[in-house]
């Protein structure tokens, strides 16, 4: 049996869809206190991941615990009502026409003082005690998310589960309203499972992220490492645009417009690609026909011609076509740079920020 350090513990879940596996044995674990985050693009099996958890929907096969008690497996299955967990998905699903109050006490058992008692802390904890009488369809967007938050925390749920619940706001209010979300979270000390499409969110909201694709955790870890260490392309392609280098294998080295790369392991004639961030490529100028000098930390240089430019708000997006072999390559600068298409730069990145890949 699990041990009871994990608040929440899934095992080896599998849930099937007209004999093709949604969840295809997905295993995490979710200490009290923190946030890891389901991500991947819509149809990998986040949702219904959070909804097996939740009892809304049943698994064919794993097991899920909390604090080591098991709520349900093959066999058994405690029903969703039982089940030490709250719930908050995209569209809020608060009652419109009970108030704000009633619907954040909506959960609640026991003495009235006490529920009244509990819905009054949670307003005050979420800023709202003095909308507690209005009714959903007279509060802005952010205003019904907090309610919603509220209402799912108001019973203490030992586990939290949150569908997407930040998609419906405005872009404006997203990052205020994550960053106070995340407070309330922590304070409650509940295990938050948060399913998102949108790596940014999963970064600034998940103490953890499990990278789903196809059913399966391709990769999980904190957010530093899943961003920095992507287990194959598509993992390094989901959190940032990317530029890709094909080439080939030789020797355990592979020739790219950027000098030589040691590809250990890989077989001759086996087909690699190299992955470079935008943000990872430097900019210098040509002199003559000639740029900056190799170095070991930055390589050897490359020169391309600008195709575009664009300004991005924060930064300046430049598109390159390499002399080498014809290939576009991006590159990401802070600030305002907008070089005229047709002039000749070079290019150059540390060889400690790209990433390589058996060819897919």
């Amino acid at each position: 049996m699990p041990g009871d350090a994990f608040r929440l513990e899934v095992q080896h879940l599998v849930r099937h869809f007209g004999g093709r596996a949604v969840v295809d044995d997905v295993s995490l674990r979710v200490r009290a206190g923190q946030v890891t985050c389901l991500l991947g693009p819509s149809g990998c099996g986040k949702s219904t991941t959070l909804r097996c958890v939740s009892g809304v929907d049943q698994q064919d096969s794993g097991a899920i615990y909390s604090d080591g008690e098991l709520i349900c497996d093959g066999k058994t299955s405690r029903p969703p009502e039982d089940r030490p967990v709250g719930l908050m998905f995209q569209d809020f699903a608060l009652f419109p026409h009970m108030s704000v109050a009633d619907n954040v006490g909506y959960g609640l058992r026991g003495p009235r003082a006490e529920r009244r008692a509990r819905v009054g802390a949670m307003l005050e904890r979420v800023h709202l005690s003095a909308l507690a009488r209005r009714y959903p369809h007279e509060l802005s967007g952010g205003e019904q998310q907090r309610v919603a938050l509220a209402r799912a925390l108001a019973p203490r749920p030992k586990i939290m589960l949150m569908d997407e619940p930040f998609s419906g706001l405005d872009n404006r209010l997203r990052d205020g309203i994550r960053d106070e979300t995340l407070e309330i979270l922590k304070d409650e000390g509940a295990a938050v499972l948060l399913v998102t499409h949108e790596p940014e969110e999963a970064m600034r909201m998940g103490d953890e992220i499990a990278l789903m694709r196809d059913g399966k955790i391709v990769q999980q870890g904190a957010p530093y490492n899943v961003y920095n260490a992507p287990v194959d392309k598509a993992a390094a392609a989901f959190f940032s645009d990317i530029n890709v280098i094909r080439s080939e294998v030789q020797g355990a080295l592979t020739e790219t417009p950027f000098g030589q790369f040691l590809v250990p392991g890989q077989p001759d004639g086996a087909q690699v690609e190299i992955v470079i961030r935008p943000q990872h490529l430097k900019i210098d100028f040509d002199r003559g026909g000639r740029g900056p000098n190799p170095t070991p930390r930055e390589g050897t240089p490359a020169r391309g011609v600008v195709e575009r430019a664009r300004f991005m708000g924060s930064e300046s997006l430049v598109e390159f076509r390499m002399d080498y072999d014809g290939s576009i390559l991006k590159a990401a600068v802070p600030s305002v740079f907008l070089p005229k298409p047709g002039m000749a730069l070079w290019l150059m990145f540390r060889r400690d920020r790209c990433f390589v890949f058996p060819s897919e």
